[in-house]
């Protein structure tokens, strides 16, 4: 009764707001009707590479996207909550840049409904890393506060260092699919005291955006390379246009 009372007066004093506008809303971490309506959430038929909508219907074979069709992934699935556009990019820039560490976890959630089969067979679940100058200067990885929130949301094991970056990178946006891949080259590794606990297991690595994939092919190429056995990937945001 006095938590209850409790949590009455601090909903009173700070009312819930929307994660996108700072509006008014019913429940912490939620959207208002408006931000909720300029989400482009993915569902139906999709990629089985990357989770981007395709025309047609299941028919009981693998279908993908012509991205994945032209530049096979080295992942076995690949899934996406949200097209990176209106206020679902908002959000990821905030995320990213703007200190919003709040979004992860509800962010965390769309992932879960995104990933369903992905998370069978109990993955162990990673973020896409960050150098560590990159990461001294944002103070956090935002796939990191992305994954750790999808394995807490599916109680999977989660190892927020199993892969490092061995030199930093120039930032990718702007960079065509070609130039991230050769920019990325043999940049991320495998940490090697993480190496026993991987091998011949399933990892499930995760990131905020998908734009041409090489980041997340650099981080699957590490995994194999390390002895895992099956490597997933899940996306907060997926780019439609690279």
């Amino acid at each position: 009764m006095l938590t209850a009372r409790i949590q009455t007066a601090v909903s009173l004093i700070y009312p819930a707001q929307c994660l996108g506008c700072g509006g008014l809303v019913g429940s912490d971490f939620g959207l208002c009707a408006a931000c909720w309506a300029d989400m482009h959430f993915i569902s139906g038929t999709v990629c089985e590479g990357c989770g981007v909508p395709v025309a047609g219907e299941a028919d009981g074979f693998r279908l993908e996207c012509d991205s994945c069709l032209r530049h096979p992934r080295p992942w076995s699935q690949g899934r996406s909550a949200l097209i990176y556009g209106g206020q679902g990019r908002k959000l990821v820039l905030a995320l990213k840049h703007g200190d919003r560490t709040e979004v992860a976890w509800t962010a965390g959630g769309w992932l879960q409904r995104a990933a369903g089969k992905l998370l069978e067979g109990d993955p162990i679940v990673c973020p896409v890393p960050l150098h560590w100058t990159r990461l001294l200067k944002r103070k956090y990885n935002q796939s990191a506060l992305l994954s750790g929130a999808l394995a807490q949301r599916s109680g999977l094991e989660h190892i927020p260092d199993l892969l490092g970056r061995s030199r930093r990178t120039p930032p990718l946006e702007g960079k065509t699919r070609d130039q991230r891949y050769r920019l990325l080259g043999a940049a991320i590794t495998a940490k090697p005291r993480r190496k026993d606990r991987i091998k011949d297991r399933i990892v499930l690595i995760v990131d905020d955006v998908m734009t041409s994939g090489a980041t997340l092919s650099a981080c699957a190429d590490a995994c194999l390379q390390a002895g895992v056995s099956e490597v997933r990937v899940a996306v907060l945001a997926r780019v439609t246009q690279t």
